[in-house]
């Protein structure tokens, strides 16, 4: 059911109570109208459980260009970034918003306190002041890129749009395009800020960027992943640039070789009810070649995941998964 006012709809949770996005509803009783409301429409979705650091001071914009692997300053509203670690593995995917006097970072649910230590523990002696406000504001996100002057606001980079007028180095277009928004409302607004337009779930949202092909961190990431196997290069990393964590990496592999893994999309096939658990190995003629990172019935396609495999692997293969078959759709080439 699609509709404007909260006090009529019910909240599904997520039917895992232990996945990162059970503490905002899943859907509101008919998640497959949901994604197609979002893909044709102007709706919000509850993305509250997101954390949100805040970063102020009159040094703010030239430390975080320090540290982070994109391009910061105070004129970008809008933009995505990565904290690498010294050997260029993804550690966090920040939604960077420059409003007012701060810059608002917006982070995956769980990870707020731990950036906000590490940022606190390499201000040295800059005026910055790094604050985890997740428990005073909230995100709430809207499909296309919308503009409302009250809030802080990230916008999804035009990479991700799949019009070809960006390209990445390693994607040269995605299946679908992902033009989302995310505010950053005071939880006091929250409940009126999502009443202003149909309301749909996480489901509708996870299934907008699957389909799109983008990844999303501690799902298509792991403890060894680097930017260029997810396609991230040009969303979140600026190439010319100076010194920050795990750049030698970020140039070895740009300049002069392939990075080892690639991101792909998979289409499942949909005979059994039972969708592979995320996680669930990926097998070619026997042998373990990637796991699936993401999976979601999809009101267009079906069953449709993505998951980390092997560059050595064909593009034109079909896998097994929990002995169902899936053909696949490169992302990264």
């Amino acid at each position: 059911m699609i509709v404007r006012d909260n006090k009529d709809v019910t909240a599904t949770p997520h039917m895992d109570d232990t996945h990162i996005d059970a503490g905002v509803p899943w859907h509101y009783g008919e998640p497959l109208k949901e994604q197609r409301a979002m893909s044709m429409g102007d709706v919000r979705v509850d993305l509250s459980h997101k954390g949100i650091v805040r970063v102020t001071g009159a040094d703010r914009h030239t430390w975080l260009h320090s540290l982070l692997t994109q391009e910061i300053v105070a004129d970008v509203a809008s933009t995505q970034s990565l904290i690498l670690s010294p050997h260029g593995h993804i550690e966090h995917d920040l939604h960077i918003a420059n409003f007012e006097d701060a810059v608002w970072l917006i982070v995956e649910p769980g990870t707020a306190e731990s950036l906000t230590a590490y940022l606190d523990k390499m201000r040295f002696m800059l005026r910055v002041e790094v604050e985890n406000v997740s428990d005073q504001f909230a995100v709430v996100g809207a499909s296309g890129h919308v503009t409302d002057d009250r809030f802080p606001t990230w916008h999804s980079p035009a990479v991700f749009t799949a019009d070809g007028s960006v390209t990445d180095r390693y994607v040269a277009k995605r299946p679908e395009a992902w033009r989302v928004t995310e505010f950053i409302v005071p939880r006091e607004q929250l409940a009126g800020v999502l009443a202003e337009q149909p309301l749909v779930g996480t489901w509708a949202w996870e299934a907008a960027r699957i389909r799109a092909g983008v990844p999303r961190l501690n799902f298509e990431t792991d403890h060894k992943t680097i930017p260029h196997e997810l396609g991230l290069i040009s969303a979140a990393v600026h190439l010319n640039k100076g010194c920050y964590r795990g750049q030698e990496t970020v140039a070895r592999v740009y300049n002069l070789g392939k990075p080892p893994r690639r991101l792909v999309q998979l289409e499942i096939d949909g005979s059994t009810n039972d969708l592979p658990a995320v996680g669930s190995e990926i097998e070619l003629d026997g042998k373990v070649v990637g796991r699936l990172t993401s999976i979601v019935q999809d009101y267009e396609h079906g069953p449709l995941g993505l998951a980390v495999v092997k560059r050595s692997v064909p593009t034109d293969v079909v896998f097994t998964i929990d002995g169902v078959s899936a053909s696949q759709t490169p992302i990264v080439e």
